[in-house]
């Protein structure tokens, strides 16, 4: 039986890091200030359980700021609250965000004793220049020296990447991507660049020096970032900034390739690559069959229909939808004529990396 997977979030904002990257206004990002105590974990914990449902899989997670850089009597403080409620039962998991430059072997071991289960460390590139536009304070050999030593001790490895930074380009993602796969990465977590309100990113932008990622650049990237995750078994388990009250286009974005549903427009774009590279040329004037299952649904037709209207338009065919519940989440299956095939991102990633189609060196 597969259960439904929840995180209860625990926001500890810029608590533990004196650094203020470039494109960081963390308290925009996490949507406020709190007051982050025990009695705090324990209340946001308590609010959460009441409305997820029995046979769920849930865990606690801090995230927002750089967790195993505070004081170690505060991390044990909140950590000890989750911990309590894991030895209850009420719980699985623990999980925490932090730099790859506060992690070591006694931080390890006392995140252990504390029942952390998982560990997402926020490298955001593995390109030197890169991360030094980016006033990480950081450097590749950090993450690389981190993430060994979070394997070592077995907890779950998180990788948080961005692309769109300043100095960044499309094979630099290329190959921060390639190194999280490298690490051994057990999740990842990919974020396009926005210019937020009061970062140093805001004042280069207004000044013409740097130029952030359009949406559709956003999603050429993404989509070929995602094929190769695909075929390494990694899910992203977030594409995009949360939103939240004040992260929205009309208020503290500035600029940047924004948009509340960008995980789904990149799978979307996917899908429809995938219909297209296996039926180009095969189809002429004919009916074809297009069944997923009815979570895929809205991935597949795109954006007020605008994938079945290319289809339509690049394959001169009539477009027929089925819905089955029975089918996997990713599959897709076309018929056409007497055909029939199944297709799925990780089929379509494998042939159209071999055939040199996409440029993913």
């Amino acid at each position: 039986m597969k259960y439904k997977h929840y995180t209860i979030p625990i926001f500890v904002p810029q608590e533990g890091c004196p650094f203020k990257c470039i494109y960081c206004n963390q308290f925009t990002i996490t949507g406020g200030i709190e007051t982050v105590n025990a009695m705090y974990v324990e209340e946001t914990i308590e609010e959460h359980l009441k409305t997820i449902p029995e046979n769920s899989y849930i865990e606690v997670g801090f995230f927002g700021g750089s967790f195993t850089g505070i004081q170690l009597s505060r991390q044990n403080e909140l950590l000890s609250v989750a911990k309590r409620y894991k030895e209850r039962g009420a719980i699985k998991g623990i999980r925490l965000s932090t730099r790859p430059d506060y992690i070591n072997e006694k931080i390890l071991q006392n995140l252990l004793e504390y029942g952390v289960t998982a560990i997402e460390l926020g490298l955001q590139s593995m390109d030197e220049s890169v991360l030094e536009a980016s006033y990480r304070g950081h450097t590749p050999d950090d993450t690389r020296r981190a993430a060994n030593l979070i394997k070592k001790y077995s907890f779950d490895l998180g990788l948080q990447m961005m692309i769109g930074l300043p100095n960044d380009d499309y094979y630099k993602d290329i190959r921060t991507a390639r190194e999280i796969i490298s690490m051994k990465a057990d999740f990842v977590r990919l974020y396009p660049t926005l210019v937020i309100k009061n970062t140093y990113l805001e004042k280069l932008f207004k000044e013409g020096i740097y130029k952030p990622l359009t949406v559709e650049e956003t999603i050429k990237i993404c989509k070929d970032i995602m094929l190769l995750f695909t075929l390494a078994d990694i899910p992203i388990i977030r594409l995009g900034l949360q939103t939240s009250d004040s992260i929205n286009d009309n208020s503290d974005v500035i600029a940047g390739p924004f948009a509340p549903n960008i995980g789904e427009m990149v799978e979307s774009a996917l899908i429809r690559d995938m219909v297209l590279y296996y039926l180009r040329g095969r189809v002429n004037n004919d009916i074809i069959e297009l069944t997923v299952n009815p979570l895929m649904m809205s991935k597949l037709v795109g954006y007020k229909r605008r994938n079945i209207e290319l289809f339509k338009k690049e394959l001169d065919c009539e477009v027929i939808i089925i819905q089955d519940e029975k089918l996997e989440k990713d599959m897709v299956k076309i018929e056409y004529n007497d055909n029939s095939m199944e297709i799925n991102k990780k089929k379509y990633a494998m042939d159209a990396i071999k055939e040199g189609i996409i440029e993913l060196t």
